[in-house]
């Protein structure tokens, strides 16, 4: 299942790009397509990967595991009534198909944590808070069709609790421990981290979608709160691995990048609050700078292990050397293309369809050398 979410987001990313370089698609419907058919899915199944080893406990059961499937299958009902091949209804169905599969999610989560082998690790709080925002952004769907009066404001509400919240927590929770693996060197320091970090990071994630619909100070205030989360962090990884070793291990660097790519566009986002650029340059910008380095770095380090799971193999080794080669340079492309899109300038969106056809050609010799 992680194999073909995994392999699935990768397709549906780049698709997206080249359906809106070719026209077919708005920037708003390929962002949703990424969102809602390719990182939703992978997102939910890399939580019930992850939760277990969390909460020192047996594997997700088997129902829990094909959970993502139908949320693959809600983002594709989402796509098409976004763009209109299906009816509005289509669109509220997918919402209440989301939630439904949201609360055993979240429900599980918490049963897991109750019954951990010890303390569980403090990672999976930043995965049910991630979920609850889901869910809040999903419950916005239906409601902006009962109140089409305060449509914008809940429109910005869902955007910022679905990028910010439920992408940005899950994210920004699961880098803090996937880059010390990709290094090769755990940080011990990390778990305090993680406890010590999450509630000013939920209340800049409150802050930012209220604020955005309401009131721009309290949005400005949310965005410098999580400004300084992912600067701790960002300096947390430097003091842990050290510049150097970070920007040369290629596993390690599409993740730091995409920490890069999250600061640089709550950066972006504020400036544009404060009236400079258009805030429909936002969400692609997002995508590209931040969410194509993130699933492109984890993937690198991940597909991989669950392509060879178990102990350490030379089919794993040669998968890892496959897909870190590029890793830099696809980076850099990903960064440079969410900049020139947050500052209005479309040629950003070829610099990550390079960036993405180069990892898609990476997957698919690291999966011919497992075979050999």
């Amino acid at each position: 299942m992680l194999i073909y979410l995994g392999l699935s987001a990768v397709a549906v990313f780049l698709a997206a790009l080249l359906l809106v370089l070719a026209g077919t698609t708005s920037l708003p419907a390929g962002a949703h397509l990424v969102f809602a058919v390719g990182t939703v899915p992978l997102i939910f199944a890399a939580i019930a990967h992850f939760v277990p080893v969390l909460t020192r406990s047996r594997s997700a059961p088997r129902a829990l595991l094909l959970l993502p499937l139908l949320l693959q299958l809600a983002g594709v009902l989402t796509f098409l009534a976004f763009i209109g091949r299906l009816p509005e209804s289509a669109l509220h169905a997918a919402a209440g198909g989301i939630l439904v599969i949201c609360l055993p999610f979240a429900g599980w989560l918490l049963l897991r944590a109750r019954h951990s082998l010890g303390k569980p690790h403090p990672g999976w709080l930043w995965y049910l808070s991630a979920i609850v925002f889901l869910m809040a952004a999903v419950l916005l769907v239906p409601a902006m069709s009962w109140w089409p009066q305060a449509q914008p404001q809940m429109r910005l509400l869902h955007l910022h609790l679905n990028t910010l919240g439920f992408i940005g927590l899950t994210a920004l929770g699961t880098l803090q421990v996937l880059l010390p693996t990709a290094l090769a060197r755990p940080d011990a320091g990390a778990s305090e981290r993680l406890r010590r970090y999450l509630p000013p990071a939920i209340g800049g994630v409150l802050a930012v979608a209220l604020g955005a619909a309401v009131w721009l100070p309290l949005a400005l205030a949310g965005a410098v709160a999580l400004l300084a989360v992912t600067a701790r962090i960002g300096a947390a990884c430097l003091r842990h691995g050290g510049w150097q070793t970070l920007t040369s291990d290629a596993a390690a660097l599409p993740l730091f990048a995409a920490l890069a790519g999250f600061a640089l566009m709550l950066f972006f986002g504020s400036a544009h609050a404060l009236g400079s650029g258009a805030g429909r340059d936002a969400v692609p910008a997002f995508v590209v700078a931040f969410l194509l380095p993130l699933v492109s770095g984890a993937l690198s380090q991940l597909l991989p292990v669950w392509y060879c799971p178990g102990r350490r193999t030379p089919a794993r080794d040669r998968m890892h050397v496959q897909l870190r080669r590029g890793a830099g340079a696809r980076a850099l492309l990903f960064l440079i293309g969410g900049v020139l899109l947050a500052l209005g300038t479309g040629d950003g969106l070829w610099l990550a369809a390079l960036a993405m056809l180069s990892f898609v050609i990476a997957v698919l010799r690291s999966l011919l050398v497992a075979r050999n």
